[in-house]
């Protein structure tokens, strides 16, 4: 009788047994035909779907999800940057084109021996601004692969950041008075900063063009201290924005000024980003009352 009971109850843990192995088969084959589902329809969102009871087999599902979600997103990654080398590929074409035309259209007047010479002499001037032009374009994009190289070293001293603020906008003086534009600088304290000196005039430098370029009437610069950064705020009047584009502001390829009528890059709010980053500061940019406000804040010097 003994013997009976125990042949009778391995014929049940051999039932029971063999029912968890068909289960867990038919669960491996349920999840090998979803996952060749989404391999052959990789664009959906579908992830692999389980009930299971297994821990083992439902810990795997887990990591498969995770690994189609990771390679997912390292693709989505892959496209954005593609859009935005093509974009910038477009960027660079226009940038180079533009002066080049000129500069042959203007060239090929030159030889028409019936101009004046003060046509000439016009042509000429001419000429040489798009020259100029051309070279601050290949300038500005051999900076860009500069910020990106790990061989870019910059030497932290102590700064007078009011100082150099005011030293480099006498540089436009002449544009500022051209274009009508009435600035403000803040006199009086002196607030000493730690950074790179050539990486902060390119940073000063980069915010009065931008200011050039963008502002109707006025431009004013102040200085707000916190206590681990001294904050520039550049603020000038601005026309049409789109407001909702505001945080792409930084990006390499975005430009206020749709329109592409002017010399503006576009790179050069990039390039304050990058450069104020890599020196522990930090920027931001925002629109109020049709302001646009500018704020780069460097880290103290101690």
């Amino acid at each position: 009788m003994d013997s009976w009971l125990i042949i009778g109850i391995l014929i049940f843990l051999l039932f029971v047994a063999g029912m968890r192995i068909l289960l867990l088969q038919w669960d491996i084959r349920k999840m090998t035909k979803q996952v060749k589902n989404i391999n052959e329809n990789f664009g959906t969102n579908e992830l692999v779907r389980t009930n299971t009871q297994n821990k083992n087999l439902a810990r795997f599902a887990s990591e498969i999800n995770q690994l189609i979600q990771s390679y997912k997103q390292n693709q989505q990654s892959i496209e954005r940057k593609e859009k935005e080398l093509k974009q910038e590929i477009t960027n660079i074409s226009h940038d180079l084109r533009t002066p080049i035309t000129s500069i042959q259209g203007f060239s090929e007047l030159l030889t028409d021996p019936s101009i004046s010479e003060a046509e000439r002499q016009e042509y000429l001037t001419i000429i040489q601004k798009k020259i100029d032009n051309l070279t601050m374009i290949v300038d500005l994009f051999y900076e860009i692969s500069q910020l990106d190289s790990s061989d870019k070293k910059l030497l932290m001293e102590k700064q007078l950041l009011n100082q150099v603020v005011g030293e480099t906008m006498l540089l436009f003086y002449d544009e500022m008075e051209k274009k009508h534009l009435d600035v403000n600088l803040e006199e009086g304290q002196m607030y000493p900063v730690l950074a790179d000196h050539k990486a902060l005039v390119r940073i000063v430098t980069n915010i009065v063009q931008n200011a050039l370029h963008y502002a109707k009437s006025y431009l004013k610069i102040s200085f707000i201290e916190e206590e681990e950064y001294i904050t520039l705020r550049a603020v000038n009047d601005v026309g049409e924005l789109n407001v909702s584009e505001l945080h792409h502001i930084f990006n390499r390829t975005f430009r206020l000024d749709q329109s592409r009528t002017g010399n503006q890059l576009g790179l050069g709010l990039h390039i304050v980003q990058q450069l104020i980053t890599i020196q522990g500061g930090k920027a931001v940019a925002y629109v109020r009352d049709n302001e646009f406000i500018l704020e780069v804040s460097f880290r103290k010097w101690d």
